[in-house]
């Protein structure tokens, strides 16, 4: 298996599949705007301004609709904070579609390793990573986050408190918990839900 590749800041993307496609082989936060959706969901661009403090990559799709979320990105963050990466323009059409896109053009979803490799390769980490105490997916267990039966209410109360989309899968938020909090903030976080239950 190829080995992942660190990426050094957070990458905003537009859709799920372009998240699919990269994490196959990125090792790092890689953050949806759910399309055209970023432009009413206020706690997802709350998120993005938490997770921006060091910088973002944003990498969109070629076409119109990619321009119109750039733009909007970069109203809403600071465009000092802000790495915009592009895609070359390559005819053709992804391999879920019955048919190739308005503008005739491949997606971020439908680039290769190798082209998404290239862009991305300024924000890629070359020290290896460092060893530290994170969550893991077995930490939001054994605190009732996950695999519970209130373990739903425990997240949606989670992120009430850290000021989080209440709608985030167990895998977004420990992305997101890992990136802003040390263990330790974490364990005082999910003590303080624990206390008012």
């Amino acid at each position: 298996m190829a080995e992942r590749l660190k990426l050094s800041l957070p990458l905003i993307v537009e859709g799920r599949y372009d998240k699919s496609t990269l994490s196959g082989f990125i090792d790092g936060v890689v953050i949806t705007t759910g399309g055209f959706g970023i432009f009413n969901n206020k706690d997802k661009q709350r998120l993005l301004r938490r997770i921006c403090s060091d910088g973002v990559i944003v990498l969109t799709d070629s076409d119109g609709g990619g321009r119109q979320i750039r733009s909007f990105l970069s109203g809403i963050l600071p465009k000092e904070k802000i790495y915009n990466v592009y895609i070359p323009e390559i005819e053709g059409k992804e391999k879920r579609k019955a048919k190739p896109s308005k503008s005739g053009k491949l997606g971020v979803e439908g680039m290769s390793r190798e082209v998404l490799c290239r862009i991305l390769a300024p924000f890629l980490k070359s020290e290896p990573p460092k060893k530290n105490a994170s969550i893991t997916k077995t930490d939001l267990y054994l605190d009732g986050l996950t695999g519970g039966q209130n373990s739903s209410l425990l997240r949606a109360r989670l992120c009430e408190l850290c000021d989080l989309p209440a709608d985030m899968s167990p895998g977004a938020l420990l992305e997101v918990l890992n990136m802003l909090y040390s263990r330790d903030e974490y364990k005082t976080v999910v003590g303080k839900i624990k206390n008012n239950c």
